[in-house]
């Protein structure tokens, strides 16, 4: 069975002058959610032995708080990955396609737009979780795809088991 995992960057500082978007910084909240969905994919028993993550600031300190959390993981910044679309994150995943359960940690709208073509090709074993990738992709999401193939990637072959998302991590710790 292969696994992947699509996360978007945990919540960054806000864009404003001075600052280019490329080097933009987690939030106190961005830290803390980034590690709160980490630790969810473990209890799931996904653990990435291969992480690909932007080289884009705000994408490289949600991996450092992944990372804490997953273990045997192989980290590989790319700079291809900031703000790229479906088929530049299609070729990452590709050329990658070896380990048992890759975590790809990128950007909007490419990644979402990537999750909505793997799940349109692939289909969902749960439908609540089709409905929730389709609202949208917020910061600190991940969804989580699988199939029995072990051959190339096939986005069709994959079909959309869960979507996480930090909110509802802090929703249910605050009630």
């Amino acid at each position: 069975m292969k696994r992947l995992i699509l996360m978007r960057h945990a919540k960054t500082e806000p864009w404003n002058e001075g600052i280019d978007d490329f080097s933009r910084a987690l939030t106190q909240q961005g830290h803390e959610d980034a590690t709160r969905i980490a630790q969810e994919i473990v209890a799931m028993g996904w653990s990435p032995e291969r992480i690909l993550v932007s080289s884009a600031r705000r994408a490289r300190e949600t991996c450092s708080e992944v990372a804490k959390v997953v273990t045997g993981e192989k980290v590989r910044p790319m700079e291809a990955l900031y703000l790229t679309g479906v088929r530049g994150l299609t070729e990452a995943v590709s050329q990658n396609d070896g380990a048992g359960v890759l975590m790809l940690i990128g950007h909007n709208p490419g990644l979402h737009d990537f999750a909505l073509s793997i799940l349109r090709e692939g289909g969902s074993l749960d439908h609540a979780a089709s409905l929730r990738l389709h609202e949208k992709f917020p910061t600190s999401c991940a969804a989580l795809f699988e199939t029995e193939e072990e051959g190339a990637f096939v986005p069709a072959n994959f079909r959309l088991v869960q979507v996480l998302r930090a909110k509802d991590f802090r929703a249910a710790s605050a009630g």
